[in-house]
């Protein structure tokens, strides 16, 4: 089973995660005016998060990067992967992240759990 878990570094990072990646160095929507109060599931926060010059590039490369992993830690015998995707509060750019992980996810094959652990905090 693999799951992803987006998360906000203000809440402290999950214990069980095997890979942790911070996304924090993309703009934060929180200070745009018209998506603090929206979340990562947001279509337009989404296209905020997803238009920025890195975004595409950062998740292409973990696509790579976990086209390469997955298979090694299954051929070690790990039956659980957890991937944490981290911003701030857990609001906006993990949350994006982690559905485009989890799409890359499904293109390879592996229908991941996805958990969005700070979404909803404060």
């Amino acid at each position: 089973q693999t799951s992803v878990v987006s998360f906000g570094y203000k809440h402290g990072i999950p214990v069980d995660v095997d890979l942790l990646f911070d996304c924090r160095f993309l703009p934060n929507p929180h200070w745009v005016d018209d998506l603090r109060a929206r979340t990562g599931h947001d279509p337009a926060v989404r296209e905020y998060v997803m238009t920025q010059p890195d975004a595409g590039a950062f998740v292409a490369e973990l696509e790579r990067l976990l086209a390469l992993l997955i298979p090694a830690y299954q051929k070690e015998g790990r039956v659980y992967l957890s991937i944490g995707v981290g911003c701030t509060g857990g609001k906006h750019r993990s949350v994006v992240i982690a559905d485009e992980l989890a799409g890359v996810l499904r293109r390879q094959g592996i229908e991941p759990r996805v958990l969005h652990r700070d979404v909803d905090r404060a």
